[in-house]
C-alpha cells in the first residue's frame, strides 16, 4: 500500500504541474468537487421493488433486467449494501428514496396513507450517516395505476387517490427535510399515457394541471422540502403518448416556478440534455438532474463516463450552475452486482465532474475574446491530460479505493454477504 501511495502522490505531482501550468489548481478543483452531493437512488439496490408486501409487480413503463444474485430483501439489507456503496465512493452524498420503501410493520398501509412514522429507521439511518434525503411519491406498480394513469385518470377518484398520495409524500418530505437540516427535494413523476395515438390529447393535460395545483396547494418550507416535476418523452406502454411531456412540465414548473427534472434518458435517444440546463435555468428557481443512460430507449443503464455525461458536467461548471442543480441517479441494473452498479455510476459522475472543474479560465476567455482557434485547440488538449491522476489522488484523500481497488472489496462483500441471501 505504501509503495502505491508513493506511486500516486508521484503521478499526482506531475499532474499538478501540468494543470498549473495553464492555470488550474487541481486542489482547489478537488475542494469543489468534495461539497457535491449526489443522491444515490434506493432502488438500484432491489431492483425497484419496495417494501409495501402487496405482490404488485412492477408496472407504469418501469422494466427491470437480469437476475444477478444477492439483491436486497429488507429494508437492514439495503441499508447495509447502501453503506458498502457509499465507502466505495469519495465524498459526502444522499439518499433518494420512494415512497414504497417505507417500513409497514408487515401492515397494508395504502399509499395515501403513508406518514413520517414509516420512514423514521431511514431518517436513523441518514442522520447517522450525516447525510440529506430526497423523496419520491410512487405512482406506479399499484391497482390504481393498472391503466395506465393516475394524476390525469379520466375517474376522479382515482385522481384524488394519487393527489393524495402526494400530498402526504410531499409532507412526509418536509419531515426529512427538517429532521436532517436538508431540504427533501420531492420529485413528481406518473407513468401517464397510451401505448397507441390518442385522440383527445388536451384533457389529459388538462387534468394533470389540476391535480398538480391540488398536489402543490399546502406551502412547505422550502428550507425543508422543494418540489420537482419530471418529464418524459415516453415509456413502456406509453409510446404514442404520453401526459406529462416536456413541453407540460416546463410550462408549468415555468408558470409556477418548481424544479424543473430534467433525466437524461427521458428524451429521444440522440438528443442531449446538456444545453436544457442552463436554458432552462434561465426560467426556473432550481434544477432536478437525473444521470442515466438510455440505449435506444429510457433503458436506465448504469452510467458511463461518455460524451453525453461529461457535456452535462461541463455545462454546469462553465455557467456556474452548480449551486442551482440538484443531482442524482436514476438508474436500475439487475445484469450485474448492484453494489457495483451504484459505485460505477456514482464515480463516473464524480469523474465528469472533476474533469469539468480542471478546465481553465483561459477556455471561456479566448471564446469571450472571439479566438475560437484556441477554444477549440486547447478544449481538445484538455481531453489528454492527466486529470486520471487527480481523481486518484482525491479517492486517496477521502479514504475510498484507488483504482480497481474498490472492485476488490465489492467482490469479498458479493462473497460474505451478497451470496448468503
Amino acid at each position: 500500500m505504501a509503495r502505491k501511495s508513493k506511486s500516486i502522490a508521484q503521478s499526482y505531482s506531475q499532474a499538478q504541474a501540468r494543470y498549473a501550468e495553464i492555470g488550474v489548481d487541481t486542489e482547489a478543483a478537488m475542494q469543489r468537487l468534495s461539497a457535491i452531493p449526489i443522491s444515490l437512488h434506493c432502488w438500484q439496490g432491489d431492483d425497484v421493488g419496495g417494501f409495501e408486501n402487496t405482490g404488485e409487480g412492477l408496472s407504469g413503463g418501469i422494466a427491470v433486467t437480469g437476475n444477478y444474485p444477492g439483491k436486497a430483501n429488507t429494508p437492514d439489507e439495503l441499508r447495509a449494501d447502501l453503506d458498502k456503496a457509499l465507502s466505495l465512493i469519495p465524498g459526502k452524498h444522499r439518499l433518494n428514496l420512494h415512497a414504497f420503501y417505507g417500513e409497514f410493520g408487515g401492515k397494508k398501509v395504502a399509499r395515501n396513507e403513508i406518514r413520517p412514522e414509516h420512514f423514521q429507521n431511514w431518517l436513523a439511518w441518514a442522520k447517522a450517516n450525516g447525510m440529506g434525503m430526497d423523496f419520491n411519491p410512487t405512482c406506479f406498480a399499484h391497482p390504481k395505476s393498472a391503466d395506465g394513469f393516475t394524476l390525469s385518470h379520466p375517474k376522479k377518484a382515482i385522481r384524488d387517490f394519487w393527489i393524495e398520495h402526494c400530498i402526504a409524500s410531499r409532507e412526509i418530505a418536509a419531515v426529512i427535510g427538517k429532521t436532517l437540516g436538508s431540504p427533501a427535494v420531492t420529485n413528481v413523476w406518473i407513468p401517464d399515457g397510451y401505448k397507441d395515438t390518442p385522440v383527445d390529447r388536451v384533457s389529459p393535460r388538462k387534468r394533470l394541471e389540476a391535480s398538480l395545483d391540488k398536489v402543490f396547494e399546502k406551502k412547505l418550507n422550502p428550507k425543508h422540502m422543494l418540489d420537482a416535476v419530471e418529464c418524459k418523452l415516453f415509456g413502456i406502454g406509453s409510446e404514442s403518448y404520453v401526459v406529462g411531456s416536456h413541453e407540460f412540465y416546463m410550462g408549468y414548473a415555468v408558470k409556477n416556478q418548481k424544479l424543473l427534472c430534467l433525466d437524461a434518458g427521458h428524451f429521444h435517444p440522440t438528443e442531449g440534455i446538456a444545453d436544457k440546463l442552463g436554458t432552462m435555468l434561465l426560467y426556473v428557481p432550481e434544477i432536478l438532474l437525473h444521470v442515466s443512460r438510455g440505449v435506444r430507449w429510457d433503458s436506465d443503464h448504469v452510467v458511463t463516463l461518455d460524451d453525453a455525461l461529461q457535456s452535462i458536467s461541463a455545462e454546469l461548471v462553465r455557467n456556474n450552475l452548480l449551486s442551482r442543480t440538484h443531482i442524482g441517479l436514476d438508474f436500475f441494473d439487475a445484469s450485474i452486482n448492484r453494489i457495483a452498479a451504484w459505485t460505477i455510476g456514482t464515480r463516473n459522475t464524480l469523474k465528469s465532474l472533476l474533469m469539468a472543474l480542471l478546465e481553465p479560465a483561459a477556455l471561456k476567455e479566448a471564446e469571450k475574446a472571439g479566438d475560437l482557434t484556441t477554444r477549440l485547440a486547447l478544449m481538445e488538449e484538455l481531453k489528454s491530460l492527466p486529470w486520471g491522476a487527480v481523481w486518484d489522488r482525491y479517492c486517496e484523500s477521502q479514504d475510498v479505493p484507488v483504482g480497481m481497488d474498490w472492485m476488490k472489496e465489492a467482490k469479498q462483500y458479493e462473497s460474505e454477504v451478497l451470496s448468503k441471501r
